[in-house]
């Protein structure tokens, strides 16, 4: 397996200028992460129930799973946004699309249901607590009827209409329950053939459960994703002897490149062969929520620039570095972030670096 050492600055301005030209779709289950802020010094005793009446003094909402990957392509300069998938007619709608609006991101294809509820993270946690610790126990909305029939013809329909004028499409499968979020078995198959009959257009998907049902689009699944491991305990690490024949086989099936992230270990990609992206080392305490999501956004973003899958491997890595020191929020990452943490790599790997490349050769 070959490991990749290599870029320089002048490459990654080259590409990351790029970015502000280039339309993305993000289709997939689109959540509302809702922090309510709670000061545990003014928590007051209920009277009927004797139990404790936490006291929320501020309420925050971001998009999160999908919104997530857009608030990662908004960060870093994408051109122009759009967003494919569905919310209920409810107020966490109207709190989500204000959010994708306020990201410059497209609403006209998210599909308005009332047969169906807004998804959301509802994330509790004490104001005087920075650390993660501070966060309490999540409260889930989900949908856990099967999607519609008519909601997959409408995300079918909007995906057909916006091919003509997007760069990159990308498939975020959030929910793990089959055919309970957006991207059903019906939209998956429309998308593996709209990747084999648009090859200008570059599609990824991403998903919890689902990662091996994806046909003709680049796929990034974690390490567990990849060898179908569905609750690997914290500080598990799947071997490379197991891991690398998961990844041909998952390449083999999908019929396009694969990009394995794991952790703070290095991405391996399979095109043109397995080859390893070292990640970023960063010190103190890190925040891994979201992390997968700004990976995703900076490898199709880069691939969409016109990167080898290396190059976009390393792009993604550079935005996840900076993602996971935001701590008890899904981070960001700007486009003048990027050049500091590429130096850190090159100063981090143990292969020789070798002449600087003259500006024009």
């Amino acid at each position: 397996m070959k490991t990749f050492a290599r870029m320089t600055q002048e490459r990654l301005g080259e590409l990351v200028s790029r970015f502000p030209r280039l339309r993305v779709a993000v289709l997939g289950d689109f959540f509302l992460d809702k922090y309510l802020d709670v000061d545990e010094s003014i928590a007051e005793t209920s009277v009927e129930t004797g139990k404790t009446a936490h006291q929320v003094v501020a309420v925050r909402h971001s998009p999160g799973a999908a919104g997530t990957v857009v608030s990662n392509l908004a960060a870093l300069g994408t051109g122009t946004l759009y967003a494919i998938g569905f919310t209920g007619d409810d107020g966490e709608s109207y709190e989500l699309r204000k959010d994708l609006r306020a990201l410059g991101c497209s609403t006209e294809h998210l599909h308005l249901s009332g047969g169906v509820m807004t998804p959301v993270y509802l994330k509790p946690r004490y104001i005087h607590d920075k650390r993660l610790a501070g966060e309490h126990n999540r409260y889930d909305t989900k949908n856990r009827a099967k999607t519609s029939e008519r909601l997959e013809k409408d995300i079918v329909s909007s995906l057909d209409a916006l091919l003509g004028r997007v760069d990159a499409v990308i498939l975020a499968d959030q929910v793990e329950a089959d055919d309970c979020g957006v991207v059903t078995s019906a939209v998956r198959a429309a998308a593996g053939d709209r990747a084999k009959h648009n090859p200008r257009v570059v599609f990824c998907a991403d998903s919890r459960s689902h990662i091996d049902r994806f046909r003709n689009v680049v796929t990034k699944p974690n390490q567990f994703e990849a060898v179908g491991k569905a609750w690997p305990r914290p500080d598990e690490k799947v071997p490379l002897d197991m891991l690398l024949p998961a990844i041909t086989r998952l390449r083999d099936a999908v019929g396009a490149p694969v990009c394995a992230t794991r952790g703070a270990d290095a991405m391996i990609v399979t095109d043109p062969e397995p080859t390893a992206v070292r990640a970023v080392r960063v010190d103190g305490e890190t925040d891994t929520t979201g992390a997968g999501d700004s990976v995703t956004a900076g490898v199709v973003l880069a691939l969409a620039a016109g990167a080898t899958l290396p190059e976009a491997a390393l792009i993604g890595n550079l935005v996840a570095s900076i993602t996971i020191q935001q701590l008890a929020t899904t981070g960001v990452a700007r486009p003048d972030e990027l050049p500091p943490r590429l130096q850190m790599w090159l100063e981090q790997s143990d292969v020789p670096r070798g002449p600087k490349r003259r500006k024009g050769k």
